[in-house]
């Protein structure tokens, strides 16, 4: 397991060889594929204009603002045109010139698309709670046993998990990576701490370790593709909008305390739910690299909501107080848009539907 390490078994490690010389004598395993993905279809005139755009069409044809005004905040031609202006961040596209990543209309049009987001998500969660009250309401269970977690353990079938599978592929492929932007926005208990759980995240100085190959690993146990972006075509508005949440709170500094709300939210709830999928992938026979992925963040995860709550969110706000209703809202906008992924995804099922756009 890659947990945080404590002094002693940090010493321990110092005492065989070092992380250099281990790194150094690994053979690592070949990675899932480098190769920028293609550029998903488009969904409406709005996501349709931006592709053109990445394509080489000219500026003119960008949305204007009352156009993305008249869009659904949540909605697919939205979160599909968010998604490819954030990608460029990340890893492109195919036939996608690099330079575009800061080409200036389409910044324009992004600011104009997360603005629309922005202002939906700030009116449904405007009644926020002090962040203590936030953070241990995380650790609540929900009576009921709703969602997605609990679904798969009690009667997911193998179908519904490698679509579950897919439909997290989307931002477990790049699993960390928009949390990092956070880093240098930190200061002391706060960058020091985030530093010691993503160098977990990132696998401990082992590649075959990281979470997101690990992830890919998952999906090539359950027979999908692990290829970056290869999904993104089957998957609804809801999962983009949970994807591009984290990196709308990413890519702005002023931000920087919701995206530490959004981490905390995830280390928090991701053991229990972890362990319930693991449960159905055995029961299920998904293989030994399926449950490990799920295995490693029961534990690992365990580990790290404590240091969120106490090093990070706690030495954020030692360090700025102000920050408090940031952290709040961050919280509070995670949960909207993973609950929206969560009702859908077992509304679909319980009537015995897909919860993609299309076929695997």
């Amino acid at each position: 397991m890659t947990l945080i390490q404590t002094p002693a078994s940090a010493s321990a490690g110092r005492a065989s060889s070092g992380p250099a010389a281990s790194v150094a004598a690994t053979s690592v395993p070949a990675s899932p594929a480098l190769a920028p993905p293609p550029l998903p279809e488009a969904r409406g005139e709005i996501s349709a204009a931006v592709r053109a755009r990445l394509l080489g069409a000219g500026p003119d044809r960008l949305p204007r603002p009352a156009d993305v005004a008249r869009s659904a905040p949540y909605g697919e031609d939205l979160h599909l045109a968010l998604h490819l202006c954030y990608e460029l961040h990340y890893r492109g596209f195919a036939d996608v010139p690099d330079t575009l990543e800061w080409d200036a209309d389409l910044l324009r049009v992004r600011a104009l698309l997360e603005h629309r987001f922005e202002s939906a998500l700030r009116h449904d969660c405007r009644e926020l709670p002090p962040v203590d009250e936030a953070l241990a309401e995380l650790l609540l269970e929900p009576r009921d046993g709703e969602g997605v977690s609990h679904f798969l353990m009690s009667e997911g079938e193998s179908w519904q998990l490698r679509e579950y599978a897919a439909l997290r592929s989307v931002a477990q492929l790049r699993e960390a990576d928009p949390h990092l932007w956070v880093v240098p926005r930190l200061n002391g208990r706060a960058k020091a701490a985030m530093m010691a759980i993503q160098y977990d995240e990132y696998g401990c100085g082992h590649a075959e370790r990281m979470h997101a190959r690990l992830y890919a690993d998952l999906m090539a146990d359950l027979g999908l593709d692990p290829s970056y972006g290869r999904y993104v075509d089957a998957v609804g508005a809801e999962v983009l909008a949970a994807s591009n949440l984290m990196s709308f709170l990413g890519l702005h500094r002023r931000l920087r305390g919701a995206l530490v709300g959004h981490f905390a939210v995830l280390e928090t709830t991701s053991p229990p739910a972890a362990a319930r999928i693991a449960t159905a992938l055995r029961r299920t026979g998904a293989g030994a690299a399926a449950e490990r992925y799920y295995d490693e963040h029961v534990e690992a995860d365990a580990v790290h909501e404590q240091v969120v709550r106490r090093e990070v969110v706690g030495g954020l706000l030692d360090e700025e107080p102000g920050l408090a209703p940031d952290i709040a809202f961050g919280i509070a906008a995670t949960q909207l848009v993973e609950d929206r992924v969560g009702s859908t995804v077992v509304d679909a099922w319980a009537r015995g539907r897909s919860a993609l756009r299309g076929p695997l």
